[in-house]
């Protein structure tokens, strides 16, 4: 080995003065790469799942709130998994999952990008799905999911449908309510301490870049599944506190069914 180092310097100092670079490793792929859902686009699927849900009536009273009521029909819960937290032109969504209440249940839409290239679609269709009298359900997503989702319509060149629109962010709520009585008021605090939701072998938010990244390397769709599972739960725990809250204005008790994550 000693003798070798000479030629190793050599190489690379010719490798460096070419331009060269090290040969990258290869990508060894999964055979794991199944993804739930159907491909609306290349690159673009789309999951769609029904979940039970107790009969709600036409208009939410959201006094409880602080709010006015809201027809039960418009609301549409949303939720992203991006490729960081800290926001920005570079942070992009590679998943929106929304909620809405149709057919005595609630309706839980996926869009997720599998290639780099199918933001356009996911963008679009994503569009799609918001009429004129849409009002989006988030929480934190005044302050976060909203703006991403503006500035990545913004650097598409495509309108932006979500700018201006009426918008019921349970974080502020939450926060006037329970601040100073619970540790913290994350989503899982709250879906825990009013709805009885506890996650099991649930995937952090923070580890879904990695996730997604991993499998657009190459590898296994493992971890990827686990990200849609936590925003389709993200989505049944938005939608079950705001039918929660109803309940209190009316004087009744939470409503715990429906909101739980699914056991696999």
């Amino acid at each position: 080995m000693p003798r070798c180092r000479p030629v190793l310097r050599q190489l690379a100092q010719l490798r460096k003065l070419l331009g060269l670079r090290p040969a990258a490793p290869a990508v060894v792929r999964s055979l794991d790469r199944r993804l739930d859902g159907a491909e609306l686009a290349p690159g673009l699927r789309c999951i769609e799942t029904w979940v039970p849900f107790e009969r709600l009536p036409e208009r939410l009273d959201l006094s409880a709130l602080g709010m006015d009521a809201v027809e039960t029909r418009r609301i549409l819960a949303f939720d992203t998994e991006t490729t960081g937290l800290a926001g920005g032109t570079g942070t992009r969504a590679f998943m929106i999952g929304a909620s809405d209440w149709r057919d005595g249940g609630l309706r839980i839409r996926q869009l997720l990008m599998t290639t780099m290239g199918a933001e356009q679609a996911m963008l679009r269709e994503f569009a799609a799905w918001l009429e004129p009298g849409t009002v989006l359900l988030s929480y934190n997503g005044k302050c976060y999911d909203r703006p991403l989702l503006s500035t990545r319509y913004t650097l598409a060149r495509l309108p932006d449908p979500v700018l201006g629109r009426e918008h019921i962010d349970l974080l502020h709520p939450v926060r006037r309510l329970y601040r100073g009585v619970w540790e913290n008021c994350r989503l899982a605090t709250a879906e825990r301490q009013l709805l009885g939701v506890v996650r099991e072998d649930d995937l952090p938010g923070s580890q879904a870049p990695a996730a997604w990244l991993s499998y657009l390397r190459g590898g296994s769709a493992e971890r990827l599944r686990k990200v849609a599972e936590h925003n389709a739960q993200d989505l049944r725990s938005l939608s079950g506190l705001l039918a929660h809250f109803h309940a209190l204005a009316q004087g009744g008790e939470a409503l715990r069914q429906a909101y739980r994550p699914e056991t696999r």
